[in-house]
């Protein structure tokens, strides 16, 4: 085989003879790769990573809008998965009719985005989103408010704490209340504690939070809890005394807030009625807050109200925005905190109070 010459070009510059330049030559394109149909899937044990990276109520909210997105795809004679935009946006138009408020027909079409996403499926949300931003309008120009669990005073907490009983179960819950108040935690926070993540210290407690929405790669983190004024409503002093009772029910690893049996046995001991170390879930730790809520006459509350009250609290007492979204594990830049700010702001920094009215 005889290498072809180089090409060239003649050159003058006027000065001289005219002389060669080589022309480069640009390299061969890279073949095309080819892809086998197995590139396209994932094995089992990747899909079911996957599938886990979501936190455990994101997953189940998520699988329940997409059922019901399919299910309305089958009775309209749709298609599911991908859906066009106009199914989309019909959808959207169904849980308007239906009355779904817009944070809920939000949070659907999240999870239809999120399901198109993991299985590598485009899909256009624009005329969904315009038909969700004319609801939501309509919406609340008829009177529709944004439902949002109201902000627990310190005088309701303790009024709550008070309503515990002195035994076992009691001394759960009121761990349970003062914790998250302390923490400003979500309900998934409190679930996921076991009693490994609580360390008493000289200046009060050190609470592992392993995960939780904002540390999705599972950082952790650890949040102080110091010491509190007055002995009912001190979280430190509280928890003390009932890790000390788990220690008594040879109970010094596994959940720390677990379920007790109707004879006051303590899930995860010899004694203690059903099988297993009985955590309680984050719909368990809603459901005694609101019990003890209702037994003082507080409508409304919440397991939310536990993080949105010391929250709006502090904002009062004009304690650093940064302080405030590190104690209660916001993002930096998150606008959720302001929800609970900018009621405390719009009195303290009112600009009236400087007209002289």
């Amino acid at each position: 085989m005889t290498d072809e010459p180089e090409p060239v070009v003649l050159f003058d510059d006027g000065q001289g003879p005219p002389t060669t330049v080589p022309v480069p030559v640009p390299p061969p394109p890279e073949p095309r790769a080819v892809f086998r149909p197995a590139d396209a899937e994932l094995t089992p044990s990747a899909a079911a990573r996957v599938a886990d990276g979501w936190a455990p109520s994101t997953r189940t909210g998520y699988a329940r809008d997409w059922a019901t997105f399919t299910a309305w795809c089958t009775s309209a004679e749709r298609t599911a998965l991908p859906a066009t935009a106009e199914t989309l946006a019909s959808y959207v138009d169904h849980l308007a009719s239906a009355g779904a408020a817009p944070a809920t027909i939000d949070r659907a079409l999240g999870a239809i985005a999120s399901r198109h996403h993991a299985q590598g499926q485009a899909l256009t949300t624009k005329a969904a989103r315009m038909a969700l931003r004319s609801y939501t309008r309509q919406w609340a120009q008829a009177g529709g408010r944004r439902r949002q669990a109201p902000a627990l005073t310190v005088d309701q907490l303790r009024s709550m704490l008070e309503a515990t009983g002195q035994d076992l179960r009691g001394l759960r819950n009121r761990t349970l209340l003062l914790l998250g108040y302390a923490m400003m935690a979500r309900r998934s926070e409190l679930a996921a504690l076991d009693v490994g993540d609580v360390r008493i210290v000289a200046e009060g407690l050190e609470v592992f939070v392993a995960t939780s929405k904002t540390d999705k790669d599972a950082h952790g983190v650890t949040v102080a809890i110091p010491y509190g004024t007055h002995l009912t409503t001190c979280p430190v002093r509280t928890t003390a005394a009932y890790l000390q009772a788990l220690a008594e029910n040879g109970v010094t690893t596994g959940p720390l807030l677990r379920s007790v049996d109707r004879h006051g046995h303590l899930a995860g001991t010899p004694a203690a009625s059903g099988r297993g170390a009985g955590r309680m879930s984050g719909a368990g730790v809603n459901l005694i807050v609101k019990q003890l809520a209702e037994q003082v006459g507080l409508n409304g509350v919440t397991a939310h109200s536990l993080r949105a009250g010391p929250a709006t609290a502090a904002a009062a007492a004009r304690v650093p925005r940064a302080w405030i979204a590190r104690q209660g594990r916001w993002a930096e830049r998150s606008t959720a905190i302001d929800t609970y700010i900018r009621p405390a702001d719009a009195w303290s920094d009112n600009p009236l109070r400087h007209l002289g009215l």
